[in-house]
């Protein structure tokens, strides 16, 4: 039996439970346009708006927590007995299976845990914050600005303790030892969560979900935050470094995502493109002092015209221990797992692209026939050659989309508008390694999905989505540096696809536990 006030009744709502707070919008509305006295009502304007700022609050501290260029310095003094023997409370067998459990299911701590909890332990938690307010207007000293402090200070300690991301430099508990028993840290919160049994006090929460640990999508509300998105863009491009921006352990070793601060329109300025390629070689210098085994190269970091799939930096830096790897090789893998046995041709987008040379040689080998896009002759020529004698005849270059009118199986290299589109025949199935993904608009085709992997079900740590992917799928090229790890490759993969090691990668990647994933593959 489930447990009283353990689950939300609006729990499979998804954002359509937002729809609970249109009643005491439109009574505030109401109250507004229709009626003389809109203090009456002014208590639903209130729940609106402190309910927006704490979640306000949880997002802002969600934006900090993944801005690591930025170094800040806050002093958080601790307080709140009440949370304290609570928070101890709800550790005890019973309270703790049935309800705090669900807090503590977050493996890595985030701003948005701290609201992550059951009916009951946000009726206790309201109960907590309610006690010093009560008291305060019982003696006379209540005030409208009292409640929404003591609500959003509450909530910003919590997203503080949650946060996963220090604040509080490590040399001012070193110089002032004592500081640390009246200083409440990240840190500090982050061993309750670790440990379990140490570290209760602190503060209160609120239920949101952070974006990270959810897949990508365009949020219309979050448009008028674009403005503030350009000026940090700018200040990124002045004076950020590289950063930490996610971690997870597999199998005893560590495995970090780090940014170049740069958006993906910069990749594509002439004049941008030296600085880009100094980040990415600090950031490999930089993990080769530290003794990293494999870095990854993943999306534009690894663009041909950039650098030409990481060749640059290997050829500049032959020194290097640490291996550099674009892991476009189990990329083009999970393409090509794709395919039924009894396909005989395809028509090919992108088709003189690493991954479309890649393809195309491959399935020429199956005796696939395979209609390359592309305009250059030059191009098509040089990869036909690198084709074995016996199979050049399954390579065709095509210069227009009409000459794929019958073929219902395309691969998507380079974008293509919806009027491309629509010399697909009905029945086609649109398989891509394209980012961004083309346009669904043929209701009458099949779209693939991004080439992307499961990590294997021992992966810990996991705490943000990648992109599109729901947590725990990473793109190909990710998982590719995984498996290099994994295998213990000594080799660097840079430049072009070794076409004879798609297998080989393919099946040590099933190997190691890695799993594809894929609308075909589903």
């Amino acid at each position: 039996m489930v447990a009283p006030l353990s689950a939300w009744p609006w729990e499979h709502l998804g954002i359509f439970k937002y729809i609970l707070y249109g009643p005491l919008a439109a009574k505030a509305w109401y109250s507004w346009m229709y009626e003389d006295n809109i203090l009456k009502d002014l208590w639903c304007i209130h729940i609106l708006l402190i309910c927006t700022l704490r979640g306000f609050i949880h997002q802002l501290w969600s934006s900090y927590n993944s801005m690591f260029f930025l170094t800040r310095n806050r002093w958080i003094k601790q307080q709140e007995p009440l949370y304290y023997w609570a928070h101890r409370l709800f550790h005890k067998p019973y309270l703790f299976n049935h309800y705090h459990s669900l807090h503590h299911s977050s493996p890595v701590p985030h701003p948005f845990t701290a609201g992550h909890a059951t009916p009951l332990e946000h009726l206790v938690l309201c109960t907590v914050i309610g006690i010093p307010i009560t008291g305060s207007i019982l003696m006379g000293y209540g005030s409208t600005a009292m409640i929404y402090g003591h609500v959003l200070v509450f909530d910003f300690f919590r997203c503080l303790g949650h946060s996963n991301a220090e604040v509080v430099p490590h040399e001012v508990f070193n110089k002032l030892p004592l500081l640390r028993y009246f200083i409440y840290t990240p840190t500090y919160h982050s061993l309750h969560h670790t440990e379990m049994e140490t570290n209760f006090s602190m503060h209160a929460p609120f239920a949101l979900r952070s974006f990270a640990s959810t897949p990508f999508c365009m949020r219309m509300f979050l448009l008028p935050f674009w403005p503030l998105t350009f000026m940090i863009m700018l200040v990124m491009w002045g004076w950020s470094k590289t950063f930490l921006f996610s971690f997870y352990n597999l199998r005893g070793r560590l495995h970090q995502t780090w940014v170049v601060p740069r958006f993906g329109f910069q990749y594509f300025l002439p004049f941008a493109t030296k600085g880009i390629n100094r980040h990415i070689e600090e950031a490999i210098l930089r993990a080769d002092r530290l003794g990293v085994k494999v870095i990854s190269l993943a999306a534009l970091n690894k663009n041909e015209a950039l650098n030409g799939g990481g060749t640059l930096f290997v050829n500049k830096h032959p020194e290097l221990k640490v291996r550099v790897v674009h892991g476009n090789t189990l990329t083009a893998a999970v393409i090509l797992n794709e395919f039924s046995k009894d396909v005989k041709e395809v028509f090919l987008t992108g088709a003189t692209s690493k991954l479309g040379r890649a393809t195309a040689l491959y399935l020429c080998r199956k005796r696939v026939r395979v209609l390359m896009l592309t305009s250059s002759t030059e191009r098509f020529q040089k990869i036909l050659k690198e084709a074995p004698v016996d199979c050049q005849n399954y390579l065709v270059q095509v210069t227009k989309y009409q000459a794929a009118q019958n073929c219902k199986t395309w691969i998507v290299g380079k974008w293509i508008t919806p009027w491309e589109q629509s010399w697909a025949p009905s029945g086609t199935h649109f398989h891509q390694f394209v980012v961004p993904p083309i346009l669904p608009i043929r209701r009458d085709c099949t779209y693939g999905d991004l080439a992307a992997m499961r990590l294997p079900p021992d992966v810990e740590g996991l705490g943000s989505c990648e992109y599109t992917m729901e947590r725990g799928v990473v793109h190909a090229c990710h998982a590719g540096g995984v498996v290099h790890q994994l295998e213990g490759w000594s080799h660097h993969e840079v430049g072009a696809i070794d076409v004879d090691r798609i297998d080989l990668v393919w099946e040590a990647a099933l190997k190691h536990g890695l799993k594809p994933v894929s609308s075909v593959n589903n």
